[in-house]
């Protein structure tokens, strides 16, 4: 703990950053950096080519997401449309190509404005991602089969969502200056590349991703903007205000929370705003789809119901998941207001939606694109990012195979209803064995690969080395006997020339 530099010591240099290599501090990213000529050479010349991180990293995950699009190949060429059990023994599952007649986009009728034939009768997604599939759908061409259509409105958003895909790299790739190769996590998630097109999730996590990196650089209000806009696309990015309000709240920094708070308000209401005047009904099929909808894939509260005589009803279920997110909304502010050291801002948001996605009543093999980055920022450690990501590729598995089983007859293709309580409890036990990791490094700020680095919160923006204002429990304690032990001047965390502050 003596070797890792303090918040105090932790500042922007005058000069560049020199990069961390992460195969030197990563044994797993050494062992597979041996498949491009081993670790960086102690001589190598950095800086002299056209190949920067983020280059190379937006290329790679261009290049993941490629392959991803591969591995759609069976259901493109037939399985989407031709056999009701073939696309989940491919698993190569996606909403796209069905909703496109299904929500109307092949008739022309017009997103939240026009009801919808059929049980579903608006679209129950959020605006933006409306929008999104709408523009896709001006970019299908209106003639020939159905089949055509739908593999076009397919490929057209395929194309869109890789530009979300990119974006998520460069975004995280730009977040943390000296861990720029921590993109790579990002990059290479191969749960990541399996899930990108099955629905439009991508849209959201990189506005989010964009977002952060807003902050990172200080810029609280283009934070708000696009937290705003990545809210109107998907309801979970509003939760990464709540680790912002107590970090905010520990450094005394409300001016910054007022301004992104408020232009996360400004942004929603821009977008929303027009469509609930004119669709209310429409418009709000998201949110009451949302409250209605039994319980679903995924969840904890599946295996409960399916080995229940008298599983719980809807309402309940919604009350009782309510009320455990609120529990572990309470225990993130608590660990971010009495943990040692000032938790990092991607490690409280990692913490939130993991704990939204763990507690909901639903879980979907694309949700894991919201914890992606998060991740990659959160825990930059190959190992323990890997364990999870296997898990995550069982349950993409998982469910496929399941509903293989289901929808397979009496042939009984797949996995059985045991089987896949199995794969549901590697998802939830591998995010489980993340937020352990995440909030092990809290309360150890020593063991933190970002702070054993020379960092403080490299995604925090204004909090990056901000003093303590308000701080509870032992830390608190803590901080008053140092300063009573103390008698110069306060230390100005995060500025050049402060106290105490030079290395």
């Amino acid at each position: 703990m003596c070797g890792m530099p303090s918040a105090e010591s932790t500042r922007a240099s005058v000069h560049e950053p020199e990069p961390v290599r992460p195969t030197k501090e990563d044994e797993v990213a050494a062992a597979g950096s041996e498949l491009i000529g081993g670790p960086l050479g102690r001589r190598a010349l950095l800086g002299s080519s056209w190949w920067t991180p983020v280059r190379v990293i937006a290329l790679v995950a261009i290049g993941m997401f490629a392959l991803g699009l591969v591995q759609k190949a069976p259901c493109y060429n037939g399985a989407w449309f031709f056999g009701a059990s073939s696309q989940y023994t491919h698993a190569c599952y996606s909403d796209i190509p069905h909703l496109y007649q299904g929500r109307g986009f092949a008739d022309g009728l017009v997103p939240y404005f026009d009801r919808l034939p059929g049980d579903m009768q608006y679209l129950e997604y959020p605006v933006l991602t409306g929008v999104f599939m709408e523009v896709a759908s001006w970019l299908t061409p209106g003639s020939g089969t159905i089949q055509y259509q739908e593999q076009w409105y397919w490929m057209v958003n395929a194309g869109m969502l890789m530009v979300c895909a990119s974006v998520i790299a460069v975004c995280v790739t730009r977040t943390h200056a000296r861990r720029p190769w921590d993109g790579l996590l990002v990059a290479l998630a191969p749960a990541a590349a399996l899930t990108a097109t099955i629905n439009w999730d991508l849209l959201a996590v990189a506005l989010t991703a964009a977002a952060m990196l807003m902050w990172s650089r200080g810029r609280s209000l283009a934070f708000g903007v696009l937290l705003g806009l990545a809210t109107a696309a998907k309801l979970y990015p509003f939760l990464l205000l709540g680790p912002l309000l107590v970090l905010c709240w520990r450094a005394g920094k409300w001016r910054e929370f007022a301004k992104a708070l408020g232009g996360g308000i400004v942004a929603w209401v821009v977008v929303n705003g027009p469509v609930m005047l004119f669709a209310f009904e429409g418009w709000s099929k998201f949110y009451t789809f949302s409250q209605e909808r039994g319980v679903d894939f995924g969840s904890f509260w599946l295996i409960m119901a399916q080995n229940s005589d008298n599983p719980l009803g809807t309402e309940t279920v919604n009350t009782l998941a309510t009320l455990l997110m609120l529990v572990c909304c309470a225990g993130v502010a608590a660990l971010a207001l009495t943990a040692p050291r000032r938790p990092r801002f991607a490690q409280l948001a990692f913490l939130i939606v993991a704990a939204f996605i763990l507690t909901n009543k639903v879980y979907s093999p694309q949700y894991v694109l919201w914890l992606v980055p998060l991740a990659a920022l959160a825990r930059p450690k190959w190992r323990d990012y890997l364990i999870w990501q296997a898990c995550e590729v069982a349950y993409f598995l998982g469910i496929w195979m399941y509903l293989a089983y289901t929808t397979s007859g009496d042939a009984h293709k797949g996995l059985p209803t045991d089987g896949y309580h199995w794969a549901i409890g590697m998802h939830l036990l591998g995010t489980l064995y993340l937020c352990v990791m995440v909030v092990r490094d809290i309360l150890m700020p020593e063991r933190d690969p970002v702070r054993r680095s020379g960092d403080d919160d490299p995604s925090g923006g204004v909090l990056d080395g901000a003093e303590d204002v308000f701080v509870l429990g032992p830390a608190a304690r803590s901080r008053q006997q140092d300063a009573v032990r103390f008698d110069g001047p306060p230390v100005e965390w995060g500025k050049q020339g402060a106290s105490g502050g030079s290395l």
